[in-house]
């Protein structure tokens, strides 16, 4: 967030937010004509909640990320905002979201890659908007840093008299705050939940889902246990030793985070469908390659199912945004290969 204290331009961040309600009793649970639901999602429930949207004006340098943002934001704001995030260099993978309607990392997301200007008056996206958080207009309201050039106000629509009270006063703000005003605007971020997944709360999806779908394909190594040996019967080594083109062959597919970007960008995955999802078959694709791996046989069987590998479409739109440079379509397609092959 270094670019945060000598702010050079302005952006909005436009937040698609969500607030879960308690779930209802489920008065159908013995009901024998229910349709029985699929573990993997082709009878997800939308989650019940309160949807709305909301937006953020900040004063931010256009190298900053989103999650600069986004932490700005929550810091100084709104710290009702709720996101997930750790390691903030693109390597957990725990802050994927929609930027734009595109699955990625919002830690490698630049304000000047994603900000994209609007017609004004353009609020086309299908949710109700109760508050825009202006960073222009509140420096009476929020305590910001000393030094910083982010502060925020909330105006309410609640009714025209005080609609137009709240913009006259914005406006009489704006007009004081002449260096703002040289400031460019790169116009507006729109953010929304990974697609595909259930929504927990604002930014956040539950991927628990995901890891389970890994977790059935048994992502570890299973291998026949015999140790290189010297001439004499003894143990030369105690591990499986490989070749320089052995290792080429998955050590790309070894580096996957699980970020769930690929199963955002799916469009069978993400539109509900019965489908284990490329995050799971990327990961069995690693094993397959692999020559110390010796089940190859049940790999292979695991993913040849319905709701596996012959669910993918070959659409190959997993692997336009994969942080770690993975062509997962690719691998979709060599999956495809192996198991009608074999």
């Amino acid at each position: 967030m270094s670019g945060i204290g000598n702010a050079t331009a302005t952006v909005t961040i436009r937040v698609k937010r969500f607030a879960p309600r308690p779930e209802r009793p489920n008065h159908h649970a013995s009901n024998a004509l229910r349709k029985s639901a699929s573990p993997f999602g082709s009878t997800r429930k939308r989650p019940r909640g309160r949807q709305w949207s909301q937006e953020y004006t900040l004063h931010i340098h256009p190298h900053d990320t989103v999650l600069d943002c986004l932490l700005t934001i929550k810091r100084t704001l709104d710290p009702t905002l709720a996101f997930r995030y750790s390691c903030g260099h693109g390597m957990c993978g725990s802050d994927a979201a929609a930027v734009n309607g595109t699955p990625t990392l919002l830690c490698t997301a630049r304000v000047s890659d994603y900000a994209k200007q609007l017609p004004q008056n353009a609020h086309n996206d299908g949710f109700r908007r109760t508050a825009t958080v202006n960073a222009s207009a509140a420096a009476h309201d929020f305590a910001a840093p000393s030094g910083s050039a982010i502060e925020a106000t909330e105006h309410a629509s609640t009714s025209p008299a005080s609609a137009t009270d709240d913009n006259a006063a914005a406006h009489a703000a704006e007009s004081t705050a002449e260096p703002t005003q040289s400031a460019p605007n790169l116009g507006i971020i729109e953010l929304a939940p990974l697609p595909g997944f259930p929504v927990q709360r604002d930014l956040i999806a539950d991927i628990d889902p995901m890891l389970d779908q890994i977790k059935r394909l048994q992502p570890y190594l299973q291998a026949d246990g015999k140790l290189a040996t010297t001439r004499e019967g003894k143990v030369d080594v105690f591990e499986y030793l490989q070749k320089p083109e052995q290792l080429a062959k998955y050590e790309l597919l070894s580096n996957c985070i699980a970020c769930g970007v690929c199963e955002g960008s799916c469009p069978v995955f993400a539109g509900g469908e019965a489908f284990i999802g490329p995050a799971a078959l990327v990961m069995a694709s690693r094993f397959l390659n692999d020559s110390r791996d010796n089940a190859a046989r049940q790999r292979l069987d695991a993913i040849d199912t319905a709701d596996g590998i012959a669910a993918c479409q070959s659409v190959r739109a997993c692997g336009r945004q994969c942080p770690r440079g993975i062509d997962v379509g690719e691998e979709m397609w060599q999956l495809t290969t192996a198991v009608r092959e074999r």
